[in-house]
């Protein structure tokens, strides 16, 4: 599964020239249900990873939730992603520091763009200068989360930031334990975070979300990637050409 679509991702990226990183979690860890599917072996998981990053010439990245856990995937990935959960776990963003990688922070759901400052300086802390961040919505209510697109311009300020096209439009908590979502809206938010400035975009897509072992409800069919690539790479241009003039 993962060969496959890294390999469809890859052929339509490389048509558009436009860089791409391939992400997988090895292991997931924040699930609703004990009965949830959480991986398949951490070494078989990281070792999938990094096949698919060594014959596809491409960076890869995963999650990490614990200290440990970084120091091992950063064996097999160019970049390490702190899910938002656990953006202020400082013992986690220390040794994802201090395995030189570039390290990816996701802003918790309950804090403010302003506070991100904060991630990105104990990484700076700790010896690393490769500090991206990622919006993914904020919680709005019990249900559901919002995105404020302010919050891209403040992120910009102290560093890359990416735009959560998919995980920002779940519905969580919902009373079955599995996360329900709006996955017909992440072309207009796309459009959206690619003219407000985003320096990349993170989609979650599956040959068939249905199907899917994790976030499914909210999952870009993987035959409707290629379109939406096209429509962000016409508002990357028109964004750079206003900036410049």
């Amino acid at each position: 599964m993962a060969f496959r679509i890294a390999e469809f991702l890859v052929e339509t990226c490389t048509a558009l020239d436009m860089p791409l990183i391939f992400k997988g979690s090895y292991r997931k860890a924040n699930r609703s249900r004990i009965d949830s599917f959480t991986g398949i072996g951490d070494e078989k998981a990281l070792g999938i990873l990094s096949a698919v990053g060594t014959r596809f010439g491409i960076q890869v990245t995963t999650d990490v939730h614990t200290a440990e856990e970084a120091e091992r995937a950063a064996e097999h990935v160019d970049v390490l992603q702190i899910p938002a959960f656990l953006c202020r776990q400082t013992d986690l963003l220390v040794a994802a520091a201090k395995t030189g990688k570039v390290v990816n922070v996701k802003k918790g759901q309950f804090l403010s763009a302003e506070s991100m400052t904060h991630a990105v300086g104990k990484i700076q802390d700790s010896g690393n200068s490769k500090a991206w961040l990622t919006e993914r919505g904020t919680t709005f209510g019990y249900q559901d989360l919002v995105v404020d697109f302010r919050g891209l311009a403040v992120m910009r300020t102290f560093g890359p930031t990416i735009m959560d096209l998919t995980h920002s439009l779940q519905q969580p908590n919902q009373a079955s334990g599995v996360t329900g979502g709006r996955p017909e809206l992440i072309a207009h938010m796309a459009r959206t975070a690619v003219a407000a400035g985003a320096d990349g975009v993170f989609i979650e897509t599956h040959p068939n979300p249905a199907a899917a072992k994790s976030d499914g409800a909210n999952m870009l069919a993987l035959d409707r990637f290629a379109d939406l690539a096209k429509q962000m790479k016409v508002m990357r241009s028109a964004y750079l050409e206003s900036v410049a003039g």
